[in-house]
């Protein structure tokens, strides 16, 4: 089992349009933009090319780990210490019986949401007060991180090779 990186690219693509919907000011942008203290002019004055390339890689890298995360055959190539091939007869066995077993969008988004919930939200929110922001700061930073890994998670998990 190999990383296919066409999925992991669609699922990291995946997080510009839930930011966009996310951030935008008719849903929780205006919020946002108060909590940080971000103004119109300082948005104005970003470089957009390098914020979504850089969002892109970002996730990206999101992307390669959580399909560790979402794919259980990851765990028995695993066993094998990553080498199919110096595998025991059990784990051809093992693949030939469970070899799709919950490669589903559903599944996926599963195990997307619970890293949202209980990796990325902590780490926003660790973060965050340590920088006194406010209760809304993390929840809607976390909130949009439980989104996009639950999205990504069912990309991941659903697209096989």
């Amino acid at each position: 089992m190999t990383p296919n990186f066409l999925t992991i690219l669609v699922a990291a693509l995946s997080t510009l349009p839930i930011g966009f919907i996310w951030y935008n000011p008719k849903v929780f942008g205006t919020i946002w933009m108060n909590e940080t203290g971000m103004t119109e002019e300082k948005a104005k004055g970003a470089n957009m090319l390098k914020v979504f390339g850089l969002t892109v890689l970002f996730a990206f890298m999101i992307g390669m780990i959580l399909q560790f995360l979402v794919i259980h055959q990851y765990g028995a190539l695993g066993i094998t210490g990553g080498n199919p091939s110096k595998a025991l007869p059990s784990y051809t066995a093992f693949t030939a019986d469970y070899g799709t077993a919950y490669r589903t969008f559903k599944h996926g988004m599963l195990h997307g949401f619970m890293t949202g919930l209980f990796l990325a939200l902590p780490l926003i929110g660790i973060n965050a007060l340590f920088e006194r922001k406010s209760w809304k700061y993390i929840l809607i930073n976390g909130g949009y991180f439980i989104v996009c890994l639950t999205i990504m998670g069912g990309i991941i998990c659903a697209w096989e090779n």
